[in-house]
């Protein structure tokens, strides 16, 4: 039967350049064996951002904060709302000047009329006129009310003086509702009404809320009745949330102003709302807002220092934004990314500094996410700890680098010899044929092959490429103790690291390819102890003084006591012994190292060669361990002693394994 495919057109959210967690993982993998922190190695990446195997850059929260305080610092050069009131501060003066002016040409008519009457009652009218302009309120919000009940001699004043109204009240109105345009330039009685309807029902759900009380009007029949002016809420908190969010921002742009601009601009708002009679349900409306959103910062104070005038819509827009912007930044900078990532507001993103910031935070949240959904971390409280599964991630992840550094090289031996190797055990795998090797065909992998390179039908012809061998394991068990100096100098010349590393390669290739076999680490420094090998990544030094290699070897000895095969103890070491155990048990220290250290280390070098366990040792740092002790070691126990660098120990050490165990 034919396999059957759906298609489906590619859309928003199919997005095929995620970040795998298995490579978040391998790419924090230095890092944390570094410092055996988790939580700083994965927030080092998170911060500084990296590039994926597939050579993607992925931008770190560090620029993401950036971007963050630059988008920030444009939007307080973006406008300023007392541009705004200087427009109609100087609309108005237009306006007094045009009324001005046709007074003094109504003044200039009557008197060369030649009619004495005309002329007096013209001259008092503009007295009047002249007068009652004089003892208008100097705020701009009282003189605007003032005109309401005056009665303009020029039409054109006139015009202008409704035009800045509507405008006005346009403008306040857009600063607290989102509503049609035509709805604010110039609403008319019914629907005022309808507003101050809306928001005395909305303060009566708050308050009802409050109190546990059923919802009455219901929520429904609120977003029945009103659902236009909250497009997109599906609940009271959607709405609650949105208008408390416009009228802190509004807020927020009067606490921008000087104390003499605040003062006239919410005169003048106090003033138009009082006019359009909503002023007493506005308060009240506000008032419940900031009890239900305590989480809201009512007393921002946003820099809004533009040269260019900002309606009072658009000010309170670059509140809002500079407000969710402001919140972001302080996340940002305070956050251990790790734990605070999942709760960064992806959409509060995208509205501010565009999709591909957006993206960016996505990709990695969904990264850092993955971690716990394939099991590679559990979080524990507030920190990251890595499971089992990751541990292994990890060794697979190092032993992929290590074969990588070796792949080509000529001291680099095969896992098997060039034979078939019938008498050992079968393995449920199987791997594509390489030419000059012997094989065994896993006939039905072949077949199959075969089947799908040339289609059904008779007869099958096979290709070179087709051939699928069977792969066989040796039955013979074998012993490794990884012995890993834990010594303060090893930190103090990097060399912790590499050590881990190594080890953790080896152990997940003994475990993966020779599953039989037994494999335990021991750290040593003043003393040793047993290292289980999940705790192995995040290992760190002794701080006490000392390197007990006698220690180390016979707590190995101790470990392999009941297993069979070769048996060998790989030491990995920066310096010689200056630590031992006296005869009470307790450890004894002292630099240089005196005879009796060496005695004693000597004398566990000799019972684990009478017992057939083989020490391999690799010597770190060239210039300390150039010393007669270590080849003494190798050659009283039939080891090896290998002198190498940080940067080819894992090299070393892989190459003499998979060799020595090839030929066993």
């Amino acid at each position: 039967m034919g396999a059957r495919y759906d298609f489906r057109q590619w859309g928003e959210g199919d997005d095929f350049s995620d970040i795998d967690a298995d490579e978040l993982l391998r790419l924090a993998m230095d890092e944390y064996l570094e410092t055996g922190d988790l939580n700083e190695a994965i927030d080092r990446l998170l911060t500084e951002g990296f590039t994926t195997e597939s050579g993607e850059k992925i931008e770190g929260l560090r620029k993401l904060l950036e971007e963050t305080r630059r988008k920030r610092r444009e939007l307080e050069q973006a406008g300023n709302p007392d541009g705004e009131m200087q427009k109609y501060r100087d609309w108005l003066r237009e306006i007094e000047e045009l009324e001005k002016t046709d007074l003094i040409e109504l003044q200039r008519e009557a008197d060369e009329s030649g009619d004495e009457r005309r002329a007096e009652v013209t001259r008092d009218l503009v007295s009047q006129k002249t007068m009652q302009q004089d003892l208008m309120p100097e705020g701009l919000g009282e003189r605007l009310r003032s005109f309401q009940n005056y009665d303009f001699v020029s039409s054109e004043a006139r015009e202008q003086y409704e035009q800045l109204i509507s405008e006005l009240r346009e403008d306040v109105l857009n600063t607290y509702f989102e509503a049609n345009k035509e709805f604010f330039a110039n609403p008319n009685p019914e629907e005022l009404a309808r507003m101050r309807s809306m928001m005395d029902a909305l303060s009566t759900m708050i308050e009802q809320d409050r109190r546990d009380e059923d919802l009455d009007p219901t929520f429904d029949s609120f977003m029945e009745n009103y659902g236009d002016y909250f497009p997109g809420a599906e609940t009271l908190e959607d709405v609650v949330r949105a208008m408390a969010e416009r009228a802190a921002a509004a807020e927020a742009m009067f606490n921008s102003l000087s104390p003499d601009q605040q003062r006239e601009l919410r005169g003048m708002f106090d003033q138009m709302m009082s006019d359009m009679d909503l002023n007493f349900s506005m308060s009240r409306l506000v008032d419940n807002l900031r009890l239900a959103t305590p989480d809201i910062d009512w007393q921002g104070q946003p820099r809004l220092r533009g040269d260019e005038p900002a309606s009072f819509a658009d000010a309170r827009r670059a509140a809002e934004q500079l407000a969710e912007l402001g919140d972001l930044e302080d996340f940002l900078g305070k956050m251990n990314p790790a734990q605070g990532l999942p709760e960064i507001d992806v959409e509060a993103v995208r509205r501010n500094l565009g999709p591909d910031a957006a993206t960016q935070v996505e990709k990695l949240q969904r990264a850092v996410k993955g971690l716990s959904d394939n099991g590679l971390v559990d979080r524990e409280g507030r920190r990251l700890e890595l499971t089992a599964k990751g541990v292994r991630q990890i060794g697979q992840a190092a032993l992929k680098d290590l074969f990588k550094k070796l792949k080509g090289s000529a001291t680099f031996g095969s896992h098997r010899e060039n034979s078939i190797a019938r008498g050992g055990d079968r393995e449920e795998s199987s791997k594509a044929w390489e030419p000059g090797q012997p094989f065994s065909l896993h006939l039905p992998q072949t077949l199959r092959n075969a089947v799908f390179r040339n289609g059904p039908g008779t007869p099958v012809k096979l290709a070179v490429d087709d051939f699928v061998v069977e792969e066989y394991e040796a039955t013979k068990k074998s012993a490794t103790v990884f012995a890993i100096d834990l010594s303060l100098s090893m930190a103090m010349r990097g060399n912790l690291m590499p050590a881990k590393k190594m080890t953790l390669a080896l152990t997940q290739l003994i475990r993966s390819r020779y599953p039989r076999d037994f494999v335990a680490v021991v750290g040593f420094g003043l003393l040793a102890h047993e290292i289980r090998l999940e705790d192995v990544p995040a290992l760190t030094i002794d701080y006490s003084y000392g390197t007990n290699l006698q220690h180390a070897l016979a707590l190995s000895r101790h470990l392999m006591r009941s297993e069979s095969g070769d048996r060998q103890i790989v030491v990995v070491t920066d310096g010689e012994p200056t630590s031992h155990l006296m005869a009470n048990g307790e450890p004894f220290f002292h630099y240089p190292p005196v005879i009796e250290t060496l005695q004693a280390t000597m004398a566990e070098v000799l019972r684990c060669t009478k017992a057939g366990i083989t020490i391999n040792t690799f010597a770190l740092d060239i210039e300390r361990t150039q010393f007669p002790f270590v080849e003494q070691i190798a050659r009283v126990n039939g080891g090896r002693a290998f002198y190498t660098s940080v940067d080819d120990l894992g090299s070393y050490v892989l190459d003499d394994f998979v060799q020595h165990r090839q030929r066993r």
